[in-house]
Formats: structure tokens, C-alpha cells, sequence
């Protein structure tokens, strides 16, 4: 399959409808916890075409069980979500990409942005060898925050990092533009995003910064865009009916 341009460039805001995958199925974990998931009686195929009907011009799609074993495992719902996605809606798809040949395949089956989270961290020469190989917009970057810290391996609890100050700034200086910021704390709880974390980064000016991690309403989404962040990544609150997905993309378009 061809590699397809974003649709939406990278200046106007995001809402991102998150699609998480474990075997299969749509979940959501809290702070990261496989032990402590929320399973969602839904197709993932189905899921993506009811947030494009919403209006969603962005899915975030995540191989859960890819992120934890370090390799892509979900890829025929990924596909899926991507198909059901059709050419109104872009996605990411993040979990396992831990490889150049990886994300070729994420990219290749139609995905517009490929998320790359631990090997980041590890190997900051990886990431400035996809920008310069797939260009700056397909490439985004994922940091997970514990106590200040970038960690890889969000969901261990006690896994080692650095200062989330310091990931960033290495890592745009290898050419990442677009970073997810997830405050692991925050994480599945819908108990408002850490808007103090996500305006130091903005702050840095080194990056365009997504947020995620405890986005549960429409007054946090405005409260996001109005730091600076270039978006917003919103799974359980649309799930569990905290946010309208289509209400919240009309007021975005709108205002």
C-alpha cells in the first residue's frame, strides 16, 4: 500500500479517539496496569468508523500487547481500525515499534504517523534515522512520565529514566518534532490531565506536544489547547460517555 501525507496539518489541534488493543480486544488500562484493565464490548473496526462518523479526523491506535513483548502483535486489528478509518480519518499507531522495519509496515498499511516510545529513549540516533528515512510528520515520539522521570516501560513500575526535560530536548535535537506526553499517573483515571507537566513542556519550545492521560472532559480538552499542546488523546471519557466525541469536535472546528 502506498504511504499516505497526514490530512491535517501538524498547526491545527488534534483530538485523537484512542483505540487500545489487547488480545484483540478494545481495554484500557489504568496507569498503565495490564493488571487492572477495562475491556469494551466493541469491534475495533466498528469503534473507528463510529469516531469518524463523530467527526474524529484522528485515531490513536495501540498494540498493547506489541509494547509489552517489544514487537508488533495486533497488526491485522490495526489494519482493520486503519480500513475502517477509510480516507476521513488519519491514524497512529503506536505499541512494538521498536524497528525501522516495523514502523515501514505501520506506514505501509496506511498509517499516518508512527508512534516509537521505549527504543526512543534508548537509542535517540533510531529516531533521527526514521525522521530522515519517513519524513518529520510521520514520526512521533511517546513519553511516558513517572515523578518528573521519561520512562520506557511506562507500565513497570520502578523503571528506570531521565528527566522528561532532557528526553525531550535530545530528542528533538535528533529531529523529532511531535511528542506524546502521558502523565503515567493520570493515566485511565479521568481525573483531568497534568497540566502543569504538559506546560513545562510546552514551554521548552523544543517540540510539538500531544497530552494524554486523564483527558475526561470538554473543559479539559479547551484547557489543553490553551497551554499550547497541539492536541489530545481521549479514550475511556468518550467510552464511558464523559465526553461526546462529536460535540467536542464541533467545538473545536468552531472556536
Amino acid at each position: 500500500m502506498l504511504q499516505r501525507q497526514p490530512v491535517k496539518p501538524a498547526a491545527d489541534f488534534q483530538l485523537l479517539a484512542a483505540i487500545d488493543l489487547r488480545g484483540g480486544r478494545v481495554v484500557r488500562l489504568a496507569q498503565g496496569d495490564f493488571g487492572r484493565e477495562t475491556a469494551y464490548r466493541a469491534d475495533p473496526a466498528e469503534m473507528a468508523r463510529s469516531f469518524v462518523a463523530a467527526g474524529a479526523r484522528w485515531i490513536h491506535a495501540v498494540d498493547l500487547d506489541g509494547a509489552r513483548e517489544g514487537r508488533p502483535l495486533q497488526t491485522e486489528a490495526v489494519a482493520r481500525i486503519v480500513a475502517a478509518a477509510g480516507l476521513d480519518a488519519d491514524c497512529e499507531v503506536a505499541g512494538g515499534l521498536r524497528s525501522e522495519e516495523a514502523v515501514l509496515a505501520a506506514l505501509d498499511a496506511g498509517a499516518a504517523r508512527a508512534v516509537v516510545g521505549t527504543v526512543a529513549l534508548q537509542d535517540a540516533a533510531f529516531v533521527e534515522r526514521l525522521v530522515l528515512r519517513f519524513g518529520v510528520g510521520r514520526i512521533a515520539v511517546a513519553l511516558d512520565v513517572r515523578h518528573g522521570l521519561a520512562v520506557g516501560q511506562g507500565w513497570v513500575p520502578g523503571a528506570s529514566g531521565v528527566p522528561v526535560e532532557e528526553a525531550l530536548a535530545t530528542l528533538a535535537d535528533r529531529g523529532a518534532q511531535t511528542f506524546i506526553v502521558t502523565a503515567i499517573e493520570r493515566d485511565g483515571l479521568m481525573k483531568g490531565p497534568n497540566l502543569a507537566l504538559l506546560g513545562r513542556m510546552v514551554d521548552l519550545g523544543r517540540g510539538e506536544i500531544i497530552a494524554s492521560a486523564g483527558v475526561s472532559s470538554l473543559e479539559d480538552i479547551v484547557a489543553v489547547r490553551s497551554i499550547g499542546c497541539v492536541g489530545a488523546i481521549v479514550g475511556r471519557a468518550i467510552y464511558e460517555n464523559r465526553i461526546d466525541l462529536a460535540s467536542a469536535v464541533r467545538h473545536i472546528q468552531t472556536s
